[in-house]
């Protein structure tokens, strides 16, 4: 159950990042660059992506709150709050990818640790 708990920690980390950058770093010239808008658009979508930073927080908030849970042994609400913020990272994740093909990179980031955490988890390693 390791290798479960470390992919689901390293998901719920990058969601923290996420956070940083849509929440705190929003219209720095680096981040404006990473999400692909000019300093218009950042200052346009400034509320919508300070309110989005925040949903990511929430989920890595569950992610490590479910990591440390089933460290301490309560493995039924521990699992239970790692595959659902999981499950809605995934789904974030498809949905950014069904919008526009081109993000697949970030799709990936933000898919794939969660995706590894189930399998792993699902598999008991």
């Amino acid at each position: 159950m390791f290798l479960a708990q470390f992919f689901f920690f390293i998901a719920a980390l990058i969601h923290v990042y996420i956070f940083m950058m849509e929440s705190i770093l929003w219209g720095r010239p680096k981040t404006n660059r990473a999400f692909g808008v000019n300093t218009a658009q950042a200052e346009q979508n400034r509320l919508f992506a300070f309110n989005q930073g925040y949903y990511n927080l929430f989920l890595a908030i569950a992610g490590f709150t479910g990591v440390g849970l089933v460290f301490l042994d309560l493995s039924v609400v521990g699992s239970t709050l790692m595959i659902y913020s999981s499950l809605s990272m995934i789904g974030a994740a498809v949905v950014l990818l069904y919008s526009k093909k081109s993000l697949i990179r970030p799709a990936m980031i933000q898919g794939v640790p969660p995706l590894l955490g189930i399998i792993c988890w699902w598999l008991q390693i």
